[in-house]
């Protein structure tokens, strides 16, 4: 389930945009998450991960950093964060085609909070289980989400510097940012040959049961 979304300025952690599931009894602390949230865009800088998962107990922060706005969602650690990622990257889209040139003028918290409207009926689609079984071609540059930079959301908060230059650091898990460079195009392809074998070995298993079943 997506929780807790929120849209951000960089530049100063000004937040421009957010969204909250209301009716998710899982979230019980909202205050608490949101808090967590702007306390993480108050850590991020141009040196930032533009890329990133930060773990939290039985949550999971994730957001990506595209144009001087930080795009963030809170989801229970189990979903699926190729799913997540397709989610902020959707967003993106929309909120810099509507707003990306006023974003640097603003000063007024939540000036395009309009967007929540956006935000609903995109999350009903990466959320509702008929919907995602049709996103298996989801068109992103996250397709190995094992490459993300991996965290624990409060040793980066206990940090006294901005979230930057964790490479090598101890509460990395998988310290390396995506980057369109041929490991990664070489990666991708692997994987999407993996899931086509996958998906022959299914049938080739449906076949030989379906034969068995009628001998």
């Amino acid at each position: 389930m997506l929780l807790l979304t929120m849209i951000a300025r960089v530049a100063d952690g000004l937040p421009l945009a957010a969204s909250i599931q209301e009716d998710e009894q899982s979230i019980l602390d909202k205050p608490f998450w949101q808090s967590q949230a702007k306390q993480l865009f108050r850590k991020l800088n141009e040196q930032s991960p533009t890329r990133c998962t930060l773990e939290a107990d039985t949550m999971s922060f994730h957001y990506i950093i595209e144009h001087g706005v930080c795009y963030l969602v809170l989801s229970e650690a189990n979903f699926p964060k190729k799913l997540a990622f397709a989610f902020l990257e959707d967003l993106h889209s929309e909120f810099d085609e509507q707003y990306g040139k006023k974003v640097p003028t603003v000063s007024r918290p939540y000036c395009f909070i309009e967007f929540e409207t956006y935000i609903q009926k995109t999350k009903k689609l990466y959320t509702d289980s008929r919907a995602r079984r049709n996103l298996g071609s989801i068109n992103t540059e996250l397709q190995d989400v094992q490459r993300l930079m991996v965290a624990n959301i409060e040793e980066v908060l206990q940090r006294g510097e901005a979230l930057s230059g964790l490479q090598g650091e101890q509460l990395t898990i998988c310290p390396v940012c995506l980057r369109n460079t041929p490991r990664r195009k070489y990666l991708n392809m692997r994987s999407t040959y993996a899931k086509l074998a996958a998906v022959a070995v299914f049938f080739i298993m449906l076949i030989v049961y379906v034969r068995f079943w009628w001998l």
